[in-house]
């Protein structure tokens, strides 16, 4: 099962795909995690993605599809894949249908998750996580049981990424709107893409994402 999740930042993309992880056991391709990883490592790359996201701009394509195809690569994703947050632009799309086409692949599903603007904003700035599992808590809508503690791994560091506010989220958006959402035409075109519901509950968003895979 090889496919992608679509949608703004913020649609709830991280949180589908852990949950397809749990039940189909492939494995996450989120280039957003390995470039953080390179920021965090002050890498020559970490150190020019760093300036780029920070401003809500979108990392270049050719640092993204290399990342992706040394990924491709790895032996976890001999039986599938799920792709966050990848491909981000028609150019990005056309390297991956190439990168698939080389290796006897496709994608099987191209999912999108569509939300409303406003609710994006909310959601992302009101965000933090566990500085040790990574569990995702929210300054409104989802705090810890014991406040200040993790409800997963116990742990009382929590972190907020630097980016994860109102102005650079609204720039983000305009990035996405202008650079990724032609997508939606182009696998609309190619008959893969199915639209769900990304405002509904989590569990119903799941299960939507579910049956498009049962097909």
């Amino acid at each position: 099962m090889k496919l992608i999740l679509l949608g703004p930042p913020g649609a709830g993309k991280g949180t589908q795909a852990q949950r397809l992880i749990d039940r189909h056991g492939i494995p996450q391709l989120s280039t957003g995690d390995m470039l953080r990883a390179a920021v965090a490592a002050e890498t020559e790359v970490g150190v020019k993605a760093k300036a780029i996201m920070d401003a809500g701009n979108l990392v270049p394509d050719e640092v993204v599809n290399a990342i992706v195809a040394e990924r491709l690569a790895a032996d976890d994703c001999s039986s599938g894949f799920i792709l966050d947050g990848y491909p981000r632009t028609l150019k990005q799309a056309d390297s991956l249908e190439a990168l698939l086409d080389v290796r006897g692949q496709h994608l099987d599903h191209v999912i999108e998750l569509k939300v409303d603007d406003d609710v994006l904003v909310k959601r992302v700035s009101g965000r933090f996580s566990c500085a040790k599992c990574g569990t995702v808590y929210h300054d409104e809508d989802r705090r810890p049981k014991n406040e200040g503690v993790c409800d997963n791994c116990g742990s009382t560091e929590f972190k907020r990424r630097p980016d994860d506010n109102a102005e650079t989220m609204r720039s983000r958006l305009r990035a996405y709107y202008k650079e990724t959402s032609p997508l939606v035409g182009y696998y609309h075109c190619k008959g893969t893409l199915r639209s769900i519901d990304g405002m509904a509950p989590i569990d119903e968003v799941t299960e939507s994402i579910e049956q498009i895979l049962r097909g």
